[in-house]
């Protein structure tokens, strides 16, 4: 705990020598535009609904596995990811980078030469049209005696790390091992793999506006060998890495609280003319709320002690039309070991239910859906990955008939979710058909679960500004046009 809070202090005290900005602190906040992945793909809706589904369920489980340390979170496959862009190396050459946000990891990552990605055919790169480049002209790898390379390493202990390193047993007893670069990192998850080396060096981030963020002194990892994933991540989880926290010495708001609004896409690329806003310093407090809009409800953030850096919440029930749905215990609480609760994820696609919970709610919703005359359409099912899906005309008579869906978080936060965020219409085989989109995450009575119990995915996140408030310990929803939010916030 003590060499975290130093380094904590140490990074403060770095940053705020050596960090250039140039934003308007009276306002505390920085926008940034999110890029769909969808929006420079030509799969089939079938594709992408299937390869969605695999990736869904791939990343929620990998959480449900034993691991030697705790996992990176990295996107799986194209069509379900947004990006963000930044910059690296000096100012007058910086090389800019497209990485996914994501709110379940803590590390900043991108590919650096020499680099060799296995199994990447297919895979879908915002950065294919570039040039891979050396590591930035103007870092220097991180010291294996540095408390970064430990928070890298899941906090082992320095001495190990530079004993891996190879420094000399008299330099580790002495505490002075600097000389001595901190070990690659190796990373595991679902179907891939990575290998990179922890530096520092300057990064900037551009907004809309006429500003822009810069730290001379960031903590990122350069990957040389990855497996099935050409694109680094952007982490924006609970650590000391991650690319809020590493923003602190600007402005405390920028770590302490940030948002992001999702534009409603229902898998059509012509959804996704604007950005979807990412709002660095995000106040709590809106001036003004539309008619289609809501104020933000509240739930308090869980503490996961294995997992520190998910943003972990409390789903106690979910209603299917009138009836309510009391969630399996486990996703509302988290034990001694990291296991449950509900993770609030960027990076998964659909939200993922233990088995338990996902079939008294698939079954009320089809109770409703038979009882209205919708035939299943199993052929579907079989395509996407989804169930149940239905044939479905999507008239306003036939979308009167779905019933609606809401998740109770603790402290009485009720999500009250649009038709299209749980239920889309689109068609196949040159059929109208409809699917629940909400996935089974597993975790049986006869399963051993670990891990989270459940994630709240991002299809589901779509129009509404999602707020991580990690100054008051909790994570805010608030229905939101948000092409309207974007236009508004880079007219401003």
């Amino acid at each position: 705990m003590l060499s975290y809070q130093l380094f904590l202090l140490a990074r403060i005290i770095l940053c705020l020598l050596q960090s250039h900005q140039s934003l308007s602190l009276q306002s505390n906040t920085f926008l940034l535009p999110l890029s769909h992945t969808l929006s420079s793909t030509n799969s089939s809706l079938h594709h992408l609904l299937k390869s969605s589904s695999l990736r869904s369920s791939t990343r929620h489980g990998r959480r449900h596995g034993t691991h030697r340390r705790p996992p990176l979170s990295l996107p799986l496959s194209s069509g379900s990811d947004y990006t963000l862009s930044l910059s690296v190396g000096p100012s007058s050459s910086p090389t800019t980078v497209s990485l996914f946000m994501d709110t379940g990891s803590d590390l900043v990552w991108f590919p650096c030469s020499p680099f060799e990605c296995i199994l990447c055919e297919g895979k879908s790169n915002p950065n294919s049209n570039s040039t891979i480049s050396p590591p930035p002209a103007d870092s220097r790898l991180v010291s294996c005696a540095s408390p970064a390379c430990s928070a890298a390493h899941s906090s082992q202990p320095s001495s190990d790390l530079c004993a891996a390193a190879k420094c000399p047993l008299d330099a580790i007893e002495t505490s002075s091992c600097s000389s001595h670069a901190c070990p690659p990192l190796y990373y595991a998850y679902g179907d891939g793999s990575l290998l990179a080396h922890l530096r520092h060096g300057r990064l900037s981030l551009s907004s809309s506006k006429p500003n822009s963020l810069s730290v001379s002194n960031f903590t990122f990892a350069c990957a040389h060998s990855t497996l099935a994933e050409p694109v680094g991540v952007a982490g924006f989880g609970r650590g000391p890495l991650s690319l809020p926290a590493q923003l602190s010495a600007l402005s405390p708001s920028l770590s302490s609280r940030f948002s992001y609004c999702l534009v409603s896409h229902s898998f059509r690329t012509d959804q996704l003319l604007h950005p979807s806003p990412l709002i660095l310093g995000r106040s709590p407090e809106v001036s003004s709320i539309g008619p289609t809009e809501s104020a933000f409800v509240y739930t308090p953030l869980l503490h996961n002690p294995k997992h520190p850096y998910f943003y972990s919440v409390a789903l106690e029930a979910i209603s299917v039309g009138p009836t309510k749905i009391l969630a399996r215990p486990d996703l509302a609480s988290i034990d001694h070991a990291g296991n449950g609760g509900m993770v609030v994820d960027s990076g998964t696609t659909f939200t993922m239910l233990p088995e338990e919970t996902f079939s008294q709610v698939s079954t009320e919703f089809d109770r409703h859906m038979s009882s209205a005359g919708f035939s299943r359409a199993k052929e579907t099912e079989a395509k996407t990955g989804l169930s149940p899906c239905y044939n479905f005309n999507s008239d306003r008579s036939s979308n009167r008939l779905v019933p609606s869906l809401a998740f109770h978080f603790k402290s009485n936060a009720t999500v009250e979710l649009p038709r299209r965020n749980y239920f889309m219409g689109f068609k196949s085989e040159g059929k109208r058909v409809g699917c629940l989109m909400l996935m089974n995450g597993g975790g049986g009575s006869d399963e051993t679960d670990s891990g989270p119990a459940g994630t709240l995915g991002n299809f589901q996140q779509q129009g509404f500004e999602v707020v991580y408030d990690l100054e008051a310990g909790r994570v805010g929803f608030a229905r939101r046009r948000c092409t309207a939010l974007w236009d508004t916030l880079a007219r401003g």
